[in-house]
């Protein structure tokens, strides 16, 4: 009875070891995967970064003004009116030249007299002298009256043909065929010589005016190829080439304005529409904007976190430039390929995440 009773505890001590060592033993802990905001990399779509809104706008646009200063007496166009070259589009009250016209017209009058005269007298003298009645310094004295009497009536006929002129500038002609695109000024209003008052459109050929942002005018200068399209002509797309960049930037926008010339533009294309500008780059691709908390940066090169079946790879990237919390890239990344745009400095590589 109490070997039997020294089995069982012999039994129930070894139990308890196996128990106890069975507890201390330790299980591998597992890697937890980090949850990683992602991006996926469209080609097609990055376009629209690069897009431009614009207005349609005359390739001429003249601001046209009265030579002489006065009072408007009557507009004859409107806003948006078509002209032909010779048109009168205003006219200003004329009473004070027509004044200045008639005073001058008097004083060539009274000067073609006094010439008269002056030549009459000089061919008399002129013909006593030849017969030795007079002396020779005589002569002079007539001569040189006529000369004065000449040079007083060229001068006054100046005076009228400046003033004849005013009086023709007191009327605003259309110096060719198009549409008026502003009125300045009303009938009313005094207005001073060359002081803007019509703008007018000069028939002919279309352009798109954007304005483009100091971080995007070298890609807008280098730009291969434009499209145009238009909001109200639906499924319209036209090829278009820059034409013209500002040198300086608007001095409140700080932005740089740009003319795209329009390539063989449909005839339903009016002055002031509202028009899109896609632009592509120089080497003919569209470039792809990424957010710039994608980029990790190693050194001197930029690189981005690639998912491939749930595990991220380091790729060196080509960048270009950025701004609004966005980075142009230029080489390093394909059509579909997955990015991570958040938390790429807590990564490593072949490390498995869930997007």
């Amino acid at each position: 009875m109490k070997k039997s009773m020294v089995n069982c505890g012999v039994i129930l001590l070894l139990l308890v070891s196996v128990s106890l060592t069975g507890c201390s033993k330790t299980e591998p802990v597992k890697e937890e995967m980090p949850r990683v905001r992602s991006q996926v990399v469209n080609l097609a779509a990055s376009g629209q970064e690069a897009a431009y809104s614009g207005e349609v706008r005359g390739r001429y646009e003249t601001q046209l003004a009265f030579q002489v200063s006065g009072k408007i007496l009557k507009r004859s166009v409107e806003l948006g009116s078509v002209v032909n070259s010779g048109d009168v589009l205003m006219e200003i009250d004329a009473k004070d030249i027509t004044q200045t016209v008639t005073i001058t017209s008097a004083q060539v009058a009274s000067a073609k007299s006094q010439l008269s005269l002056a030549e009459a007298n000089l061919a008399r003298y002129r013909k006593l002298y030849e017969e030795g009645a007079v002396s020779h310094m005589q002569l002079d004295q007539f001569q040189n009256a006529y000369e004065v009497a000449l040079a007083n009536a060229r001068q006054a006929t100046a005076q009228y043909t400046q003033g004849a002129n005013q009086l023709g500038y007191s009327t605003l002609l259309a110096d060719s065929a198009g549409v008026i695109s502003g009125i300045h000024a009303e009938a009313g209003q005094v207005v001073s010589a060359g002081q803007p008052v019509i703008t007018l459109v000069t028939d002919g050929e279309r352009e798109i005016e954007i304005h483009v942002p100091e971080n995007r005018i070298d890609e807008m200068r280098n730009a291969r190829q434009v499209r145009v399209s238009f909001w109200a002509l639906p499924g319209v797309t036209v090829e278009g080439t820059v034409r013209e960049v500002s040198p300086v930037a608007d001095k409140v926008a700080r932005t740089y304005k740009v003319r795209i010339s329009l390539i063989n533009p449909p005839p339903d294309i009016q002055l002031g529409m509202t028009a899109s500008v896609a632009v592509a780059d120089s080497s003919g691709q569209q470039a792809v904007y990424i957010p710039l908390t994608a980029i990790y940066q190693t050194g001197d090169t930029p690189n981005v976190w690639v998912i491939n079946d749930g595990i991220v790879s380091l790729r060196p990237v080509k960048a270009g430039v950025f701004g609004d919390g966005r980075i142009q890239i230029l080489e390093g990344l394909q059509q579909g390929d997955v990015i991570v745009t958040a938390g790429v400095q807590k990564l490593r590589e072949g490390q498995k995440v869930r997007q």
